[in-house]
Formats: structure tokens, C-alpha cells, sequence
């Protein structure tokens, strides 16, 4: 059986699902749907609303195919939709606010063990960050945005980008202090 590479067929496949192939569409859906979720759940808490806005992406990405012009990864360019699709549906929720605003240390789960610092660990670190400082820390930490593209995306200035990425880092050091010292109590207290 000769395996033939989604990559080779990217031009191809892209092109059927413009002329309105369900089974392209399908195809192209099945290979990118979990990971725009997981772009998507890094802006949004709530996993039924990071679905929602995910799927919001790939009919935005559907209905402009036609617009991907086969300059750089297919993957990145809707990746860059599910990025601005989270941020509008953060906005019209009205859940974004660039200030001085505090973290309820209490949200975050204190009893983890040691063992378990991995990803959803860091994942729940990063969504009791207030949703400003979280927001800029994905787009600059993980999405890989310069300050003055998030500025641009935001509606903010540059200056509050590095502001609100310092305080998301100096939150995120002083829970993952106090998660080290819970976790040394407990072993002492063994």
C-alpha cells in the first residue's frame, strides 16, 4: 500500500475543500481540530466554550480559504484565525481588563503532588492569571507575537503589552514558589 503524505496534497486537498468537498473539509477538520482546540483552551477556560470558538475558526477558515495565498504553513494560518477568534470572543464577554487587577491564589489547586507539574498543571497556573495578563502572555510566551503585534491585536499599547507580560511571569514565578513550598510542607509533614 503506497502512503501518500497530507503535505504533498495540501494544494490539492485545499483546493477540493474550496470547490465545496464535505469529505476535504472532513479531512481538513479531523487533522487540525485538535490542535486549534488546544490553542483555542489556552485563551479559554472553559473547554465548551473553547469548542464553540474553535468551531466559530474553522467555518471563518472554510469560508476563506480562498484568501490562503500557500505563503507558509496552512497549519499556522489557521492557527492565527483560532488565536483571533478566542481574543473576539474574549472581548464580546467582556472578560479582558489591562490593569492592576489580583489573582485569587485560592483558585489554583494547592493539593497537586510533586509528580504532577506537567501540563495541565501549568495549564491551570496559566488560567487563574487575570485575563489580560494571560492573554498577553499566550499571544508573546506560546504564540510567539512580538509586543507591538499584540499591541496591534489588543488595542493596546506596546508599553501595557510589556507590562501585562511582566506581571503574568511574576505571578506565574511567585505560584509555581508557593506550590515548591505546599509541596516541601507536606513532605515534612510525612
Amino acid at each position: 500500500m503506497k502512503v501518500i503524505s497530507f503535505y504533498s496534497n495540501e494544494k490539492q486537498l485545499i483546493k477540493r475543500a474550496i470547490a465545496g468537498s464535505q469529505g476535504a473539509q472532513k479531512t481538513i477538520y479531523d487533522r487540525f481540530a485538535p490542535k486549534m482546540l488546544s490553542v483555542c483552551r489556552q485563551y479559554i477556560k472553559d473547554l465548551h466554550y473553547a469548542e464553540d470558538v474553535m468551531v466559530n475558526g474553522f467555518v471563518k477558515a472554510f469560508k476563506n480559504l480562498d484568501a490562503f495565498e500557500h505563503r507558509g504553513s496552512f497549519e499556522g494560518w489557521i492557527r492565527k484565525i483560532m488565536v483571533r477568534e478566542s481574543i473576539s470572543h474574549l472581548r464580546k464577554r467582556q472578560f479582558v481588563v489591562y490593569d492592576d487587577e489580583m489573582v485569587d491564589l485560592n483558585q489554583m489547586d494547592s493539593h497537586s503532588d510533586a509528580s504532577l507539574m506537567d501540563v495541565e498543571y501549568i495549564q491551570r497556573l496559566i488560567d487563574a492569571l487575570p485575563e489580560g495578563y494571560k492573554m498577553v502572555f499566550v499571544l508573546y510566551a506560546v504564540e510567539g507575537y512580538k509586543h507591538h503585534e499584540i499591541a496591534d491585536m489588543l488595542n493596546i499599547s506596546e508599553g501595557t503589552s510589556k507590562s501585562q507580560l511582566f506581571k503574568a511571569r511574576k505571578l506565574l514565578q511567585e505560584n509555581l514558589k508557593l506550590k515548591g513550598l505546599s509541596t516541601q510542607l507536606r513532605s515534612k509533614n510525612k
